[in-house]
């Protein structure tokens, strides 16, 4: 390793010199532990191989580093490190690069040999690109609740038998590429991953690491990229983890006003090399062990300002090192997808690392999401009011790369479902909810649902339950799940809506003046086609005239009005007048329609 990068911050493979390494020994496989502790008076090895006996570690390198070998140890083997502080007192810890761990609420490390599985997915990883001129349709999950084996709250599929389940489904759904809430080993379920304890160890509530692989590996050999939820702001306050790891705030600030999150986890010290080396390892780990195609990465306001608050300034130690590590890892994986989650108004979250930005591909666009669902909220008498709301995205979207999300965030703990959110009864949601998704799919940015926004959801999300499948047994779901497959595949098969996503000739308003109406039209653009997007979000039948200059005609193409959607007649949509490049529609109450412009 590269003593000095990692002092610095400036390496991304601790991760194969420290932890447990499993190597060639002399009379067979040996395992060498190391760990970074510079603060300890002593440390030891125990484990499985040593009867949880001391077994004691030597200081090597500067001292700053401990080391045990054994060929004893052996893969699938338990461990943990029996940490000495200054004062004598010692804690057990987790390895902090350990490859494994048990399942809560057990603490030990497991060794596991990375080497061993063989990915049969070069098709897939030679034809890898961060999709910015090609549709990106996120199929948002979390592991243990999409489906369970039982209805028991600790009952879950492994990596692999998930596989067979999810991966007909999202090719079955038009889903191209899932985005995986975080993996890294955790204790609480209720955190949903975000609180992490192992960076480098796939959770074992769902199997081990080759399982994992074998499950990125069937994804990909099914033109399926899968994201990873990736954590780099802050990690849970278990003593057996990162706090205090060494008797000291090795990880973490030291004082509680920065140091303490608002999750009440602790905030990683961004300004130490030391933490830069292992969160720029813990990110390369999971795009190069496990062929991860790209990372999401949470809370990063939390990164940018003090505490996430922009009154409190910009921490320019983080900046600088996400900065860093998204410029490293392009460099290492161009064709990985880096996101960012981020609700500020910091500029240039997209922009190129080396131009100033931060180097992330896309942005989530907190700001689309919130102005559109409160605007679905709304009364329909009042979205006369509210109706700038749905064009206000198109006046800011250009400064940064955006992805437009509909995540777990906004399914949970009393914010209703999706589908709730649309105003007014049981069956004026439906047709809301369908114009909704057609306006979203429309709008330039890539795509992420949060699993069962497809079914019609009703129920906000509970790690602890599957999704409510018996839905489908009553026709407004059926219809409604069966809207979002052709809604998934016209977005995939229709390059108007993603080839020129980024680029100010894709998009142009058509009608973003309609306040009285409450009708929309905005046409989206590619090399080889047009699309009229047509919306009418009154409650009212409204007549629209599209101006589409140089059209000779319009052909409908998709349709939130067709009655194996639950829609109604569709005979009000046809043109009642037209001269040339100008058409005038009867809009039913709460459509959308998307029109080939000829």
């Amino acid at each position: 390793m590269d003593f000095y990068g990692f002092y610095t911050g400036r390496i991304f493979d601790a991760y194969r010199y420290l932890g447990a390494q499993v190597k060639k020994g002399k009379t067979g496989k040996e395992v060498v532990f190391r760990t970074f502790a510079p603060s300890a008076s002593r440390i030891s090895v125990i484990g499985e191989f040593n009867q949880w006996t001391e077994s004691p570690m030597e200081k090597v390198h500067d001292g700053n580093f401990w080391e045990f070998r054994s060929e004893d140890a052996q893969p699938g083997m338990m461990y943990k490190y029996r940490i000495y502080d200054r004062a004598g007192k010692w804690t057990d810890h987790c390895d902090p690069y350990g490859y494994g761990m048990e399942l809560r609420p057990n603490t030990a490390s497991i060794i596991r040999e990375m080497g061993a599985y063989r990915f049969r997915d070069e098709k897939w990883m030679k034809g890898r690109s961060d999709r910015r001129d090609q549709p990106l349709n996120l199929y948002e999950l979390h592991f243990g609740s999409f489906r369970k084996p039982s209805g028991e709250p600790d009952a879950w599929y492994d990596y692999e038998e998930l596989g067979d389940i999810l991966i007909p489904y999202l090719k079955e759904n038009g889903y191209n590429y899932i985005e995986i809430m975080p993996l890294g080993e955790y204790p609480c379920d209720e955190s949903w991953g975000y609180q992490v304890t192992g960076f480098f160890s796939p959770t074992s509530r769902y199997g081990t690491a080759d399982q994992l692989k074998a499950f990125v590996d069937a994804c990909h050999r099914n033109d399926i990229g899968v994201i990873l939820d990736f954590v780099p702001v802050h990690f849970a306050v278990d003593d057996y983890a990162l706090a205090e790891y060494d008797g000291t705030a090795l990880y973490e600030y030291p004082h509680s006003d920065v140091g303490d999150s608002e999750w009440g986890s602790r905030n990683f010290m961004h300004s130490r090399g030391e933490v830069r080396s292992f969160l720029q390892s813990a990110a390369d780990y999971w795009l190069s062990e496990y062929h991860i195609d790209g990372l999401r990465m949470d809370a990063i306001s939390r990164a940018v300002y003090w505490q996430g608050m922009p009154e409190r300034g910009v921490n320019s130690n983080a900046v600088e090192f996400l900065r860093y590590m998204n410029r490293g890892l392009k460099e290492r994986h161009p064709s990985v997808i880096l996101a960012a989650e981020d609700s500020t108004a910091f500029p240039g979250v997209t922009r190129a690392a080396e131009e100033g930005g931060l180097g992330f591909d896309y942005k989530w666009d907190m700001g689309w999401m919130n102005d559109t669902l409160d605007y679905f909220r709304t009364a329909p008498e009042y979205r006369t009011r509210d109706y700038h709301k749905l064009t206000f995205s198109m006046a800011y979207y250009y400064d940064e790369r955006y992805l437009l999300p509909l995540s777990h965030d906004e399914v949970v703990h009393g914010k209703a479902t999706i589908l709730q959110k649309m105003y007014g009864d049981y069956d004026q949601k439906f047709p809301q909810a369908r114009a909704f998704y057609m306006y979203m799919y429309a709008h330039p940015g890539k795509k992420l649902n949060f699993m069962g926004n497809e079914l019609g959801h009703f129920r906000e999300w509970d790690e602890k339950r599957e999704l409510d499948w018996d839905l489908l047994a009553y026709p407004a779901h059926q219809e409604f799940h069966r809207f979002m497959k052709d809604l998934n595949r016209f977005y995939l098969e229709h390059p108007a809506f993603s080839e020129l996503d980024f680029d100010a000739e894709g998009f142009r308003w058509l009608e973003c003046h309609a306040k009285e109406k409450c009708v929309y039209i905005f046409e989206r653009r590619s090399s080889r086609e047009r699309i009229a997007a047509v919306f009418n979000f009154s409650d009212e039948e409204q007549e629209a005239e599209i101006p589409c200059g140089d059209a000779a005609s319009l052909k409908r193409v998709f349709s939130s009005e067709l009655p194996e959607y639950g829609g109604r007649e569709t005979r009000r949509e046809k043109v009642i007048r037209s001269r040339k490049g100008k058409f005038t529609f009867c809009l039913p109450p709460f459509s959308a329609g998307y029109y080939a412009v000829k």
